[in-house]
């Protein structure tokens, strides 16, 4: 591991040790009394038990005239081959009930399988991308499954055409929104986040620039990365802020991608893992965190927080780490200000320090804090997180386009409004 900025070095093999030995901002994080607009969901220690050893994706595109269910099927193919499986071994499979494109029925049908399967709806991407592998765990323990395979494909650009799919159809179909949200023109997705980022703004000093930094540290990571939608094509500053305002002040370059494309990974015991054809990612913690109030923005009584301040100290004090150990961050990023948001609301800084802290070069995969070194939602492709899950077990296993040096540790901030998620990754040791 290399320490960046003073990082004290970790005791060698801390990371699977005894419950006893978690850091000082781990015990305080867990320790502190939270806020009261929310809650943590309470979880059974997963800490060690479980790996991710397959990884597959699809290519990343715009409109590729691909439907999500083939998307899907591609991204299972390449998961189970990439841990040495067939698909008969996988006995488990937790997709997105609210994007059902690739279900139990749809696996079956793809690979000509039939026999049992244990299964969820409650994983695929967002946040759940994040919690999918505690759902296995808790599979794998009770004996129902072994290989547990986590899928979430989206073909949004490709049904952009028809004017269907995409988050903006999605949220016009909630009655809550058509009769209280889009006849005050709180519609769609950037107007929310405008309000957001200018909120921001308003408490903390947040600048434009601020914002930025983010943006550019997403497309500086996707060009290093020929698999990414932004690949080649480079931004700075300057061109952040010359980008169109979409509602003020949010820019498009503030705004996340749509795209086609999709990602699976395999959850097995580590046991198992170690018998497989790639490196363990080891699923050290998880945590799981909610708002008190209603799952649209307009409820939120914390306007300028996300969940994580309920999520990230459950799955660090559960991991036995904090800020500090994590060598690679990734967090659901559909606009600038959620990272940012995120960030300080999982402790990497103090609430409202954000801007200063992401200034310069700190993003980067060779900076401070990596983040997002695939290119997130911003640069990468809009698939709703599960590739930040696949980009966190590249990194753990050395292969990731902008490799950070000596990455031990990984975590994904999973994000959907009112409910957050924390997954923590490892090496195996």
């Amino acid at each position: 591991m290399v320490h960046r900025s003073g990082r004290a070095p970790r005791a060698p093999g801390s990371l699977f040790g005894a419950r006893d030995h978690r850091g000082p901002l781990a015990s305080a994080a867990v320790n502190a009394a939270a806020p009261d607009w929310g809650h943590a969901n309470e979880l059974d220690d997963v800490r060690g038990r479980v790996a991710i050893a397959g990884i597959g994706e699809t290519a990343y595109t715009k409109a590729s005239g691909r439907t999500a269910r083939e998307i899907g099927a591609e991204a299972c193919e390449r998961a189970i081959a990439d841990a040495g499986l067939e698909p008969e071994d996988i006995d488990g499979l937790t997709w997105s009930g609210a994007f059902p494109d690739f279900d139990a029925a749809a696996f079956h049908e793809h690979f000509g399988t039939s026999h049992d399967l244990w299964t969820s709806p409650w994983g695929g991407g967002m946040a759940w991308a994040a919690t999918a592998p505690y759902l296995a765990a808790q599979a794998i323990a009770d004996g129902k499954a072994r290989h547990v395979l986590n899928v979430f494909p989206v073909a949004w650009a490709t049904q952009r055409s028809s004017m269907t799919g995409g988050p903006g159809e999605v949220h016009a179909a909630q009655s809550a929104k058509q009769n209280l949200e889009v006849p005050f023109g709180w519609f769609p997705q950037p107007v929310y986040f405008a309000t957001i980022m200018r909120r921001h703004m308003i408490e903390f000093g947040t600048t434009p620039e601020q914002f930025g930094a983010v943006a550019v540290a997403c497309r500086r990571h996707a060009n290093l990365n020929p698999d990414a939608v932004m690949h080649g094509r480079p931004m700075s500053v300057d061109d952040y802020l010359a980008s169109p305002v979409l509602a003020d002040p949010l820019r498009l370059f503030d705004s996340c991608l749509i795209s086609d494309g999709g990602a699976a990974y395999v959850t097995t015991s580590v046991e198992r893992a170690r018998d497989l054809a790639q490196p363990p990612a080891v699923v050290l913690g998880v945590g799981e965190g909610y708002s008190g109030t209603g799952t649209h923005w307009a409820q939120q009584r914390a306007f300028t927080s996300t969940p994580q301040v309920f999520s990230a100290p459950r799955a660090f004090a559960m991991a036995g780490v904090g800020p500090d150990d994590i060598d690679l961050l990734t967090v659901y990023d559909p606009f600038t200000v959620v990272s940012l948001m995120q960030i300080e609301d999982m402790g990497f800084c103090p609430k409202g320090a954000v801007g200063p802290f992401v200034e310069g070069d700190t993003l980067f995969h060779d900076g401070a804090l990596p983040f997002n070194t695939h290119g997130g939602l911003l640069s990468h492709a809009y698939v709703l997180g599960i590739a930040h899950v696949v980009e966190c077990v590249k990194q753990l296993r050395g292969t990731a386009h902008a490799q950070v040096p000596g990455c031990e540790t990984a975590v994904y901030g999973g994000y959907t409004g009112h409910m957050a998620s924390t997954l923590v990754l490892a090496k195996d040791t």
